[in-house]
């Protein structure tokens, strides 16, 4: 709710988180990375609208904004409600809910990133991962390392013209060369064409999604507004009194 380039160490957990994106992944040794399953539904069409010359500014989530959409998860056929909301520099992403196969909470909350998994096919712990001293700002910042991969048109109803971009996180960060590396977590994050912080799409492949066994899931906005929502930090998630 991260991106190559960063240097940071909070950055491959912000690209857990968004790119919304699970942050309490175990070790990248437990998995190694598979190609991702899409569907055409979901997927953009390339279209020459403008100068392919010129890149446009990299995507900027904002301080203020609520939206509506899906999670969908395709190799377990499973699709569930989604919000992504944002008031004050916090913001937070719900996915499902209790009568849903898959729950989950992320959020970014007084410069601390939390991630809370309530549900999901074949987990049996439920804790509230913490990762203090990250907020909007510095993901922002690794949303400046992102790669502009062209202008699309998503294809559905209404159609979206979208700026594409791409951010990963690779380890170990070394130099040009062959040097062995390993892929921890990619992203593609579709932002509207002439708004760089209205965010319509976000495909997550990596060690962040590692309950899921094709390791990428999505998140598709039908909805995305520029005013403040609702962020609440769950009871769970509260430091202890």
């Amino acid at each position: 709710m991260g991106g190559k380039g960063v240097r940071r160490t909070a950055a491959p957990a912000a690209l857990a988180a968004v790119v919304a994106l699970v942050l309490a992944a175990p070790p990248p040794a437990v998995a190694g990375p598979r190609t991702p399953a899409v569907a055409a539904d979901t997927l953009a069409s390339p279209v020459a609208r403008q100068d392919p010359s010129a890149t446009p500014p990299p995507p900027r989530l904002p301080r203020d904004f609520r939206g509506r959409g899906k999670w969908i998860v395709r190799d377990l056929d499973i699709t569930v409600p989604f919000t992504w909301e944002g008031r004050d520099g916090d913001s937070q992403m719900t996915a499902g809910g209790p009568q849903y196969p898959i729950w989950f909470t992320n959020l970014i909350y007084h410069d601390t990133l939390y991630t809370l998994t309530y549900k999901y096919p074949g987990l049996d712990e439920h804790p509230c991962s913490r990762i203090p001293g990250f907020s909007l700002e510095d993901l922002n910042q690794g949303f400046e390392g992102a790669r502009f991969v062209g202008r699309e048109t998503l294809r559905r109803t209404p159609q979206r013209h979208v700026n594409h971009w791409r951010v990963g996180v690779v380890f170990p960060d070394l130099p040009p060369g062959n040097h062995p590396r390993v892929p921890l977590a990619l992203g593609d994050i579709y932002v509207d064409e002439k708004d760089r912080g209205t965010f319509w799409q976000v495909l997550q492949f990596g060690v962040q999604n590692l309950y899921d066994p094709a390791l990428d899931e999505w998140l598709v906005m039908d909805t995305f507004e520029h005013r403040p929502g609702t962020v609440t930090l769950p009871r769970r998630c509260e430091p202890p009194r």
